[in-house]
């Protein structure tokens, strides 16, 4: 793919998004391309999580090994945080078919959003919200479950 498909497919992905065409841009081009055989995973819970994943083609099944499972396809990034915080997997990806993903460093995340404080505080802005949503959703399941 070239660095303008690259972009494109970025562009796809909303928190990405949120980031602006020059900022996708810096990602494309300092981002990297990996291929995942059927079978094989991409990351196993427990890794040490230093990138995020933006699916091109093919697809994974993400396992938490409790039981939840979520098929990410074409333009879905998978593991978000990583991208701005050190932490370890929370789950196992693995691929269901020959895949393709573009690996996104941390290291370079984080130098695009110091490179554009307007992109940083808009995605700040989105998962503050995010964050807030997911709260109001857990009380009021509470509230449901204590009723």
């Amino acid at each position: 793919m070239s660095i303008e498909d690259d972009v494109a497919l970025l562009e796809r992905v909303p928190t990405l998004r949120l980031l602006g065409m020059e900022s996708l841009r810096m990602l494309a081009i300092g981002s990297e391309q990996r291929i995942v055989t059927r079978g094989d995973p991409l990351f196993s819970a427990g890794d040490e999580a230093d990138a995020g994943f933006v699916v091109q083609r093919g697809a994974f099944r993400i396992d938490d090994g409790h039981g939840a499972e979520v098929i990410a396809g074409p333009g879905t990034l998978i593991g978000e945080l990583a991208l701005v915080v050190a932490m370890k997997r929370p789950s196992t990806a693995t691929a269901v078919e020959q895949s393709s993903v573009i690996r996104i460093a941390r290291s370079l995340f984080q130098r695009v959003l110091e490179s554009d404080p307007a992109a940083a505080r808009r995605l700040r802005d989105a998962f503050a919200s995010r964050t807030s949503q997911i709260a109001s959703d857990i009380l009021m399941a509470g509230a449901k479950l204590s009723s």
